[in-house]
């Protein structure tokens, strides 16, 4: 399931998003006003703002039999854009969060992360994180990669396919065979995992090719002083590096046109 490696470049990369969470205890001051300071400092980088009001979903309180719904509050989300839209950091009074599409490696990523923490925890100072986390969503399509007339068992591990990876069953029979996993990782680090074949959705517009979803959420938790944060996502980051590499065969891999990362 884990595969130790050397890190590739791919020229066919298959991820769609890589989100970097860190929770923290839940900060007032955050949703009383408008972070003027934190985008000044980060204004450069991510000149586009807007501020939005979500609403969370109801909570199921009290004992069987007598359950009530409970309304969540509204979260005020403060969101900064790059200025080709392709890079976005997200700020609540619970967690701030770097999203990309365009992801190439992780040296690149870090640093685009660090500008962002250099500027939010001395204005803010949380009192310690409450989760760091990684995500990586990847979907592979066999058409992008001239793999049309190939068979998922061909291109991932056994682990990952559960009954799609039997040979005396047709793939086409499946109406679903998803995996939702949890589990404890090495290094401290949890693993939640989505994976299984399935259609995207782009707006309004279904995408017709059944494609493989490979979504991989790999964390920490507990309360990590704000010092470690660094080499807590690095051990995050090395786990995910991992996961991913221990769910292709040579075939994909080769597939995606792998580039050595001097």
């Amino acid at each position: 399931m884990f595969l130790d490696r050397e890190r590739y470049l791919y020229r066919k990369p298959q991820l769609v998003e890589v989100i970097c969470q860190l929770r923290f205890p839940t900060i007032l001051s955050i949703s009383a006003r408008e972070p003027a300071d934190f985008q000044e400092a980060i204004r450069r980088d991510f000149p586009q703002y807007q501020r939005l009001q979500e609403q969370p979903q109801p909570k199921l309180t009290g004992v069987p039999g007598s359950f009530r719904v409970e309304e969540s509050p509204r979260v005020i989300n403060y969101q900064f854009l790059s200025a080709d839209g392709k890079w976005k950091v997200n700020l609540t009074n619970t967690f701030i969060s770097l999203a990309t599409p365009a992801y190439t490696k992780w040296e690149d990523f870090a640093a685009k992360l660090d500008l962002v923490l250099s500027q939010f925890i001395p204005i803010y100072q949380p009192a310690y994180f409450e989760r760091v986390g990684l995500r990586y969503i990847n979907v592979f399509s066999r058409k992008a990669l001239d793999l049309e007339e190939v068979p998922f068992r061909e291109l991932f591990q056994p682990g990952y396919l559960g009954l799609l990876g039997e040979e005396d069953v047709r793939e086409e029979s499946f109406a679903r065979s998803g995996q939702d996993i949890e589990m404890q990782a090495s290094g401290g680090c949890r693993i939640k995992m989505h994976v299984g074949p399935g259609m995207i959705q782009r707006g309004k517009v279904k995408d017709q090719e059944i494609k493989f979803i490979l979504d991989n959420d790999v964390f920490m938790n507990g309360k990590l002083p704000v010092a470690q944060c660094a080499p807590a996502l690095q051990t995050v980051h090395i786990q995910a590096d991992r996961l991913f590499a221990g769910a292709l065969t040579q075939r994909l891999h080769e597939a995606m046109e792998p580039a050595l990362i001097e």
